[in-house]
């Protein structure tokens, strides 16, 4: 074989290397692409507005407009399918950038860290039994909590 067939084979093989990894990336992005609100049935609302919701995520509203009641915060660990789409999709950040962003609002007194967990229905079930938490999952399948709409849709 010459030098010249060569490159043209290892040309072949990257093109299909590269056409695999976006196809494979297309599929995770199209299986994260749903997620949904849960809160504890007291305290939380049962619908907020895209922005409100945003505020409560980001720390920034530290209670219930409603209620009164304090805002708890539980979220998936970034590097966890879900928690990695949470980050790109509701908090426009990665990960550490995420983790990062809260130490920061923690450290200055202005905001509670989230409650970070490993599984959905671990998160699921601390919503339930944590009066004005709130959380972002890939799906409710907790009857002790309930779906919140935003801006009257229950996916995000």
């Amino acid at each position: 074989m010459t030098t010249e067939s060569n490159i043209r084979q290892l040309a072949s093989i990257i093109s299909w290397c590269f056409t695999i990894l976006i196809l494979s990336n297309l599929s995770v992005t199209a299986q994260d692409t749903g997620l949904v609100v849960i809160g504890n049935k007291e305290n939380v609302p049962s619908e907020l507005e895209r922005r409100e919701l945003i505020s409560v995520l980001r720390g920034e509203q530290q209670r219930w407009k409603e209620s009164g009641g304090k805002v708890v915060l539980a979220l998936m660990e970034p590097d966890t399918p879900i928690g990695r789409n949470v980050c790109t999709r509701v908090y426009n950040m990665s990960g550490n950038e995420l983790q990062k962003y809260f130490l920061l609002l923690v450290f200055q007194g202005k905001a509670r860290a989230p409650n970070y967990f490993d599984s959905a229905v671990e998160l699921e079930a601390f919503v339930a039994k944590t009066p004005g938490a709130i959380g972002v999952v890939n799906q409710n399948t907790n009857r002790s909590v309930k779906t919140v709409l935003v801006d009257g849709n229950s996916s995000l």
